[in-house]
């Protein structure tokens, strides 16, 4: 059983930082790539950063240039590094998987985390 866990979450003053967290564990063959949702009271779940096996990286538009995504493969780790905080950037942040595991042949499956909790708020 394959799991995600998600950490780092808390409260930040504007102009804040913040480094999520997401650890995925359970038996794998292998992580193809690791990406980073949120979701705001009343608004739709919106993808935020996205990191490939190849180390390629793409971010919603919103957040160029204050947050960075990064991997450590030998840790089945995925980073959020979150800058320049915002009100706008208050919300629960999900981490997001596809992932290789064994069932009658090697088969990719995407796997959601339980959600971390970010308030920015002076």
């Amino acid at each position: 059983q394959v799991q995600l866990v998600e950490s780092g979450g808390g409260l930040v003053q504007p102009g804040g930082s913040l480094r999520l967290s997401c650890v995925a564990s359970g038996t794998m063959f292998s992580i193809d790539d690791f990406l980073w949702y949120r979701q705001a009271p009343g608004k739709q779940r919106e993808l935020v950063a996205r990191i490939f096996s190849s180390g390629d990286t793409t971010y919603a538009d919103s957040v160029k240039g204050r947050f960075t995504i990064s991997r450590d493969n030998a840790k089945n780790t995925v980073y959020l590094q979150m800058n320049s905080l915002k009100p706008e950037d208050t919300a629960v942040y999900y981490c997001n998987a596809n992932i290789r595991v064994l069932r009658l042949r090697w088969t990719l499956e995407n796997y959601w985390g339980q959600g971390t909790q970010v308030t920015v708020s002076s």
